[in-house]
């Protein structure tokens, strides 16, 4: 069974047909929609589309004194911030006045329940009256919580008392010593006695096939919280669809259907409306039909004759070695490539600085060549020279002759060498 669930309006309006859009805006009186749904089954399977509302469950407010509840608080701003329960109220309870100064002087009526009226009655106004009082309203079962801020400031100059908007709550500017009624009124039916909540609550399944608008879904089955039931044509029956008999009990309104075919697949709805809370709620299911799952062929079972036991064979199983293949992830292929640039870079830098090394040895090898030939010039254009082919010629004269006749030869040419070099020098 394949779902896809999607529990947004706007994301339904996008994944869904138009016609789940046109029908699940808040100001269709279908209802809002607050689920939406996609399931396909194979043919001849059983389908069970799911609605389910806890505040729908109505035997949950049978206790009413406990659901609803009224309270005023004061906040006062002076001498220091504080804020002081005042008193509050249930239906059938009396009023509970937490401050012994304020008993008798500070009320709510009695038929508050009954009207809708929660004023707040002040008798012989003090200077410590003065501050916000917030009148709130509670009623856990529908989960709704509503209040209201009025402002009262003391006054002693009959001038001076009026009532203003300061553009956030009302202001009382009451004289001193007078009585006042802080007003808090709600006569919606949800804070009201004498309504039967089981003929507030209704529940509805519709059916719209593939191809038809909204406003011509063909309805399935009406449910009431007084357990009336109504059925619609022959799409809904025993042997078809069923939805459980304690629905309001349980706050399950699921859909069962049996035998899938072809003609099932469409969008199904349920309508959950609860006019004594202001609930109105929509879910919407996408259902569509696949092929049959294919028959499991089943296996004779084997017949031993004879009564003989099969002999018992010990099959002494190996280690199984299960292969997992991890798809790369895409930051796998970005770490490589980052790990290739980088080397890649580092050998670029190092190429570089060899070739800039090398040109700067050759630059300074070149000057040093420029120098000594700048020096070399220098020498030869002086006045001191050598001639070293007449000093070669003295030292390569052969000496092959006897020892003394070797040194007094030596002697001359010494002599003789001498003569030379001073004549050069000169």
């Amino acid at each position: 069974m394949h779902l896809e669930f999607t529990l947004l309006p706007i994301v339904a309006a996008l994944f869904l047909p138009g016609a789940w859009g046109q029908s699940g805006g808040s100001s269709s009186p279908l209802g809002v929609v607050v689920e939406a749904m996609n399931i396909t089954l194979p043919a001849g399977s059983r389908a069970v589309l799911p609605c389910h509302s806890p505040r729908m469950v109505w035997t949950q407010d049978r206790l009413k004194d406990r659901q609803r509840v009224v309270h005023w608080d004061l906040v006062r701003s002076s001498p220091e911030y504080s804020v002081e329960r005042v008193l509050d109220m249930s239906p059938g309870a009396r009023q509970r006045v937490y401050n012994g100064f304020n008993k008798g002087r500070i009320s709510i009526q009695d038929s508050a329940f009954n009207d809708g009226n929660f004023s707040l009655i002040i008798k012989t106004v003090v200077t410590t009256d003065k501050g916000v009082y917030t009148c709130n309203l509670h009623h856990h079962y529908c989960q709704i919580h509503q209040s209201i801020q009025i402002q009262l400031n003391i006054t002693k100059s009959v001038r001076k008392e009026r009532r203003y908007w300061d553009g956030e709550k009302t202001v009382f500017v009451v004289l001193l010593g007078k009585s006042v009624a802080l007003p808090c009124v709600n006569r919606r039916s949800l804070w009201r006695e004498g309504l039967q909540e089981d003929q507030q609550q209704v529940a509805h399944w519709d059916f719209q096939p593939p191809g038809v608008r909204p406003d011509r879904a063909a309805r399935l089955v009406d449910l009431y919280a007084s357990g009336e039931r109504r059925d619609y044509g022959p799409l809904f029956g025993p042997s078809k669809m069923s939805v459980q008999e304690d629905a309001f009990t349980l706050g399950d309104f699921s859909l069962s259907i049996l035998d899938l075919k072809p003609l099932d697949k469409g969008l199904y709805s349920c309508h959950l409306h609860h006019h004594y809370c202001g609930l109105s709620e929509r879910r919407i299911f996408r259902l569509t039909v696949g092929p049959p799952l294919p028959s499991v062929p089943t296996t004779a079972p084997r017949i031993i004759q004879n009564d003989v036991p099969a002999p018992r064979i010990e099959v002494v199983e190996g280690p199984r070695v299960v292969n997992v293949i991890l798809p790369e992830h895409r930051g796998y292929f970005v770490q490589h490539l980052g790990y290739f640039l980088a080397t890649f870079m580092l050998l670029a830098i190092i190429v570089v600085a060899v070739i800039v090394l090398t040109r700067r040895r050759k630059k300074r090898g070149l000057e040093y060549d420029l120098r000594r030939l700048d020096h070399g010039n220098m020498i030869s254009g002086g006045e001191m020279s050598l001639d070293c082919t007449e000093l070669r010629t003295c030292h390569q004269e052969p000496m092959n002759s006897d020892h003394k006749n070797n040194q007094l030869k030596e002697r001359d040419m010494v002599k003789d060498c001498n003569k030379d070099f001073e004549k050069l020098w000169k």
